[in-house]
């Protein structure tokens, strides 16, 4: 396994969590890292990204202004702190590794430029 992402679980709308993948393996610091999420029956979108030195992030506008996306090069691991959560949130959350290093552009948004997935947690926002 060479992404493992963490920290999903049940909160209830207005609370917060934090969302973890760790590479292992070999070392994604050179690539643009992106959270997605699929809820049940809808195609896998875009949460968030950061390119390969955590100078550029974009978010979906769904969440932006409640989700922040950061990377800790020295641990080679990227969050996704999820602030304000809303039952609309609630999914499978995947990170994934760009397939190609030193690359953001236009491609950030799209699965299929990734070519590492963790395995998925799920968040689920409920009273």
């Amino acid at each position: 396994v060479q992404l493992q992402a963490s920290g999903g679980g049940l909160v209830q709308p207005g609370g917060s969590l934090r969302l973890s993948c760790a590479a292992s393996g070999r070392s994604f610091n050179s690539y643009t890292m992106g959270w997605f999420r699929q809820a049940p029956g809808k195609e896998r979108e875009i949460v968030a990204a950061i390119n390969w030195n955590g100078g550029t992030k974009k978010y979906a506008d769904s969440v932006a202004g409640r989700f922040l996306i950061s990377r800790d090069r020295d641990k080679d691991t990227v969050y996704l702190q999820m602030n304000s959560l809303k039952p609309e949130d609630t999914a499978v959350y995947y990170c994934g590794g760009h397939g190609r290093p030193y690359t953001f552009g236009s491609t950030y948004y799209d699965t299929r430029y990734y070519s590492d997935w963790g395995q998925g947690t799920l968040v689920t926002v409920s009273s």
